[in-house]
């Protein structure tokens, strides 16, 4: 029987896991034997998505979605013992946590086996494989350059932001960068070799995949750090400041759950200049993560019609202005360069008809979050399933949320967001809902999203495993102690799979 990945207009199901999240012994999961096992978990337990956050270098508080990079992958998801198996470099690791992510060590011990393997390839690769690398680094020159020498710099410098080095390497002086390029070339001869060995890796993953029906969605931040290799790299196109400070910030205003809004201070697009070059740094964005991935969620779709600008000098969102997004024009050149675009919108906050008038012109599926149905937020009949319509993805919760078990048992006060009396009322209206007597919430959730008209329903797999607070993954406004939850081995067993499998099977996914 030949096995075909899902669209995003079948109806379907999958589980949303970060790489990260994977058992294994090196402190972090990554792309090797484990995550083949889940793929396989996937498969045996009629799941046709594996939905992840973004891959790319972590950066402020190990966040995936303050990427150092929007082009490159997270060395941190490399699979050593691929590594080791090809070059010889094998060799005992510390002691290292299975149920959380330890960034710090971590990050230091696959540092030092990635150097291993770097010198080793250096010294014994074959010519096919000397060969594949030179094709791989032209082939990518557009944004591996800049990522390599950034990163060669920003460890030269002690990890600190490009903003505080010293001018003439700050402000990209040609004399100074190709100084620097001729000091630091051992070790950007070394990043090019970690993003190609993760392409390399990244591939082999997405084949055997493929091969069990199983199709890869990722998440695309619609803003980039500042702190990264594209702001350094690419200050024309962003509203910054003569010395490379932001003059304006993103955010979001003030709201039902917020007095001041949400100042997330990432720098903002100058739209203007890149729709004068075709959007052509967005085209080469989406282009690379349709090469990784079989459908992308655009993270913060509002933004792309309309997003708050907030100054600089602003310490919070209060006092900012709705500025127009490229709208449609950016998706059309897309569009143009890439043909049709498996995008997901996740149109949550402040949501317009001029949004959802651009989101439905590409035909792109829109978020629910079923969390969201049973309590007093204002845009509640949205998230309830009899509302939905077949182009949505529905998820019991996100990786923002707690877990399911975790927000039913929240009973309100001065750590939540809900007062006792919220609580009290959402419980019970969600007990009522789904007929539920509560004992097993996270299945229930799960059956109410699964047995929804969307078209696809995605479960995090924390709540498939009915894991409380402890298991959440991100926690919004807590700078420590995020993205550092780990699936203990064997979790998910022949039972879950079972479980998840007789679902798909009843509601046709």
């Amino acid at each position: 029987m030949t096995l075909t990945v899902p669209t995003l207009t079948d109806r379907a199901s999958g589980l949303l896991l970060h790489p990260t999240s994977l058992p294994g012994p090196h402190g972090s999961g990554d792309l090797g034997q484990e995550a083949r096992r889940f793929a396989g978990f996937l498969f045996d337990a009629g799941q046709r998505w594996w939905q992840m956050l973004p891959v790319g270098p972590v950066g402020y508080g190990n966040s995936p979605y303050s990427a150092l990079s929007a082009f490159a992958g997270s060395p941190l998801l490399l699979d050593l013992d691929a590594l080791a198996s090809r070059f010889g470099t094998s060799r005992a690791g510390p002691e290292l946590p299975e149920g959380r992510v330890d960034y710090a060590r971590a990050q230091a011990w696959r540092a030092d086996c990635l150097r291993e393997a770097f010198h080793a390839h250096q010294q014994d690769a074959t010519s096919d494989e000397r060969e594949e690398y030179e094709r791989y680094v032209a082939e990518n020159d557009a944004w591996l350059m800049d990522w390599a020498l950034y990163a060669s710099l920003k460890q030269a410098h002690g990890q600190a932001p490009w903003i505080q080095w010293a001018p003439p390497l700050r402000d990209r002086d040609p004399d100074a960068l190709d100084r620097a390029r001729r000091e630091h070339a051992s070790d950007i001869a070394f990043h090019h070799f970690l993003q190609w060995q993760f392409d390399r890796q990244w591939a082999a993953l997405r084949e055997h995949c493929e091969a069990l029906g199983v199709g890869l969605i990722g998440d695309v931040p619609i803003f980039v750090a500042h702190d990264s290799a594209d702001v350094w790299a690419h200050r024309e196109l962003f509203l910054l400041k003569p010395d490379g400070h932001p003059s304006v910030v993103a955010g979001v205003p003030p709201d039902y759950f917020s007095a001041t809004g949400q100042r997330w201070g990432n720098p903002l697009y100058d739209w203007p200049r890149l729709a004068t070059r075709g959007f052509d740094w967005w085209i080469e964005r989406l282009r690379i993560g349709l090469r990784r991935f079989h459908a992308l969620r655009l993270d913060h779709f509002i933004g792309f019609q309309r997003y708050w600008e907030i100054p600089a000098d602003e310490p919070t969102a209060e006092n900012g202005v709705w500025s127009p997004g490229p709208g449609g024009a950016l998706f059309d050149a897309v569009r143009a360069a890439l043909g049709e675009l498996p995008l997901i919108a996740e149109n949550l906050g402040v949501v317009t008809p001029e949004v959802e008038a651009l989101r439905r012109r590409f035909g792109f599926p829109g978020l629910r979050i079923l969390q969201f149905a049973f309590g007093d937020d204002p845009n509640a009949a949205d998230f309830k399933p009899h509302n939905y319509d077949r182009e949505t993805v529905v998820y019991t919760g996100t990786h923002d949320n707690d877990t399911t078990v975790g927000w039913f048992s929240d009973r309100g006060g001065p750590d939540s967001v809900r007062t006792p009396e919220q609580t009290d009322a959402e419980r019970e209206f969600a007990l009522a809902y789904l007929n539920s007597d509560g004992r097993e919430i996270h299945w229930d959730m799960i059956r109410a999203a699964q047995a929804s008209v969307a078209n696809l329903a995605v479960t995090p797999v924390q709540d498939v495993l009915g894991l409380g607070s402890e298991a959440r993954m991100n926690r919004p406004g807590r700078a420590e102690g995020n993205w550092e939850w780990r699936l203990r081995p064997g979790a998910l067993d022949d039972r879950v799979a079972a479980r998840l499998a007789e679902l798909a099977r009843l509601y046709d996914r």
